[in-house]
């Protein structure tokens, strides 16, 4: 009679449903936490490229406006600036700091080119501006759920534009 106890037990256990439904969110925990890793890694990522390419953009249409027209004639570099176009990739307007500490604008390099007799001059001046920007992702170990190790990423973001002077 024991024996039909035991076989009576496994038969309303495997009946039962109660905890099946964790059972699933166990199983579909780890999938959703990648997914949601992914989600505010990316967006992290784009806002921070974007950001930066504003702040490129700015500070090269700003060299362009504020460098003498005649540079290139008369010598000269933009060394000086190096300072200046840095701060204005980094920092807001207002002069806060723009990123979080594990986003990090390494280095932002001014240089000038000279081109003879182009734009109708006999010398022309184009400045084109170099920022590295290096993000670390602090989700990066939930990463290892779909198998890469990817814990940061550096990326270069170029712009140019000719010199108008001031």
């Amino acid at each position: 009679m024991r024996g039909g106890g035991i076989t009576s037990h496994l038969r309303r256990f495997k009946r039962d449903s109660d905890g099946a439904a964790l059972v699933e969110f166990a199983l579909a925990l780890p999938i959703m936490l990648l997914i949601f890793g992914v989600m505010i890694e990316g967006a992290r990522t784009y806002w921070s490229y974007q950001a930066t390419i504003a702040g490129v953009r700015d500070a090269v249409r700003y060299v362009g406006r504020s460098v003498q027209s005649d540079i290139c004639t008369k010598g000269g570099n933009l060394g000086y600036l190096q300072n200046t176009v840095t701060d204005m990739v980094r920092k807001s307007s207002s002069g806060t700091a723009l990123f979080p500490s594990s986003i990090t604008v390494v280095s932002v390099v001014p240089s000038l080119t000279c081109y003879t007799g182009s734009y109708r001059l006999a010398q022309t001046g184009v400045v084109q501006l170099r920022a590295e920007l290096h993000i670390t992702y602090p989700f990066h170990s939930l990463f290892t759920f779909a198998g890469t190790t990817a814990a940061a990423v550096t990326t270069h973001i170029t712009d140019q534009s000719r010199i108008f002077g001031s």
